[in-house]
């Protein structure tokens, strides 16, 4: 038995000391404590994970984690992600985000990431608004959603965030309900343990500026049908979908991308000499 294997973590392992400032009844409280209880049951210890993240409320993640973290700009969190895992792939890599960092401004590191299939997992905190800049409607939000900020709704067609994963090669979909914080921490183990690019949506309500997702506890439903390695299959449920049918809907078999990362060291000389004008 290794030295990993003999110690038995705990999720109060995973957690830092520095305290959530998410609004009274945020989902996001139940992700972080999914995270901490997924990384306990992988065993890997907190200097061997490193957690990722762009701007807004999910976004404070890394900062309450007792793992190597990085809170990086709007957007960019998976070219961080995805760097940093092809230059130390030793490390487990989460990637956290909501619907507007991921989707809208990192919409396009979105489609390729799935298209690279490195190994890591993002993990996606979806509340369809943007919770943090007071609740402008997301890419997620529904077309007629009425509020202060879009009087009668955008009238456009959300972002369907695990059809474009499926379409853009992402190896693992699923997704999650914040408020089954058992449930989700096992996805998320599985997440991280499926070879490739792992996607798991979590829906996880803002009550703050969507006090009508409250009701989400009651609409979310296991999935009627298994996880299935066909992408043809997937993709015909995923378009028959309600939006809230919880579990892993796909189980790709392609191979992880790989990418070289270059020489281990670089003669800093060398390279001055290359940009000397």
């Amino acid at each position: 038995m290794s030295v990993i294997e003999a110690i038995k973590l705990k999720p109060r392992d995973f957690a830092s000391d520095v305290k959530p400032v998410w609004c009274p009844g945020c989902g996001d409280y139940h992700v972080l404590m999914s995270v901490t209880r997924a990384l306990a049951a992988l065993g890997t210890p907190p200097e061997r994970v490193a957690v990722v993240s762009g701007i807004g409320c999910s976004s404070r993640i890394p900062a309450y984690t007792n793992c190597y973290g990085f809170h990086g700009v709007h957007g960019r969190s998976l070219a961080l992600g995805t760097g940093l895992k092809v230059a130390r792939p030793d490390l487990t890599v989460l990637v956290m985000s909501g619907d507007g960092d991921g989707f809208s401004i990192g919409g396009n590191h979105f489609l390729h990431a799935c298209r690279r299939n490195v190994d890591l997992t993002y993990v996606v905190m979806d509340n369809r608004v943007y919770g943090m800049t007071k609740g402008q409607p997301s890419p997620t939000t529904e077309p007629d959603w009425d509020s202060a900020l879009a009087p009668g709704g955008t009238g456009l067609r959300p972002f369907h965030p695990l059809v474009i994963a499926l379409a853009s090669g992402a190896n693992f979909v699923a997704r999650a309900f914040s408020g089954h914080p058992d449930e989700t921490a096992r996805i998320i183990v599985e997440a991280v343990r499926h070879p490739g690019f792992s996607f798991v949506e979590v829906l996880s309500p803002c009550v703050t500026f969507r006090p009508d997702q409250s009701e989400w506890k009651d609409l979310v439903h296991a999935a009627p049908v298994e996880a299935t390695d066909d992408p043809a299959r997937a993709a015909r449920r995923i378009m028959t979908d309600d939006g809230f049918n919880i579990g892993v809907l796909y189980r790709g078999n392609r191979p992880p991308g790989t990418p070289q990362a270059g020489a281990a060291e670089v003669d800093v000389a060398e390279l001055d000499r290359e940009f000397a004008i």
